[in-house]
């Protein structure tokens, strides 16, 4: 049976702010094997960490994260960490690598939804500058993402993710037709849109699977007793317990 590996959602939202060095710096210090966060792109190309396009939720200003240079960026502070500022990739990046853990790297779209043209070819010239490409796994909900992602290769696996409402518009076999035509190599779904059916119909079609909000006992033990390859949860601690 797969052995289901723990990501570290966000670094551990329910324990600490989300994408945030401290984040980071708390979740790797556990033994979870993954750490996952999020990507968009700032005015001036550069991958910054975080996960909504708009500042507004967790940065103290508002407005797209692609309105702003780095240097604008970099003045910003995270709620809630003391003062820390705005990961960029390549920190992230370094901090897994000492670790020795995996990076399970979700590339973001920006406000008006289309992918930010070069993030592929940032993200994979800050991953390899750190030798870390064969260690990450790349997501996206945006199938040319990870299109890109696959023509690019030596990634440790590329994940197309599906939201609720797309899952349960196109169903079992649409999924896998479209995850066949990006060339993923395992589908992400959350963990209300999962039980064993859909994860062997995926399993019978070659595909990994792997899943995002399960942040309790029940939600955790479900994701671990249907054998799927990846939980990225906010609560690693817990999770972690509940594998055993």
């Amino acid at each position: 049976m797969t052995r289901t590996e723990i990501a570290s959602h966000r670094g551990g939202a329910f324990l600490w702010p989300e994408n945030s060095l401290l984040a980071f710096r708390q979740a790797l210090a556990l033994p979870a094997e993954q750490l996952e966060l999020d990507v968009h792109l700032s005015a001036d190309d550069v991958p910054v960490v975080i996960h909504d396009a708009l500042l507004d939720r967790m940065i103290d200003a508002t407005g797209p994260v692609r309105a702003r240079s780095l240097a604008q960026l970099r003045r910003l502070r995270v709620k809630g960490t003391g003062g820390e500022t705005l990961p960029t990739l390549a920190e992230a990046v370094a901090l897994t690598a000492a670790a020795g853990r995996i990076l399970r790297l979700e590339v973001k779209a920006g406000v008006d939804g289309r992918p930010y043209p070069g993030i592929v070819p940032a993200c994979l010239a800050l991953l390899d500058a750190a030798g870390m490409r064969g260690r990450c796994v790349a997501m996206s909900f945006q199938p040319g993402t990870v299109a890109e992602f696959a023509a690019a290769g030596g990634l440790l696996r590329r994940v197309l993710l599906l939201d609720t409402r797309s899952w349960r518009g196109m169903g079992l076999p649409l999924a896998v037709a479209l995850a066949r035509s990006c060339c993923a190599e395992e589908i992400g779904l959350a963990i209300g849109d999962l039980d064993a059916e859909s994860v062997a119909g995926f399993r019978a079609a070659g595909l990994g699977v792997g899943t995002w909000g399960a942040n309790d006992e029940g939600t955790i033990r479900r994701a671990i007793g249907l054998g799927l390859d990846a939980i990225a949860t906010d609560d690693p601690p817990l999770a972690l317990a509940l594998r055993g």
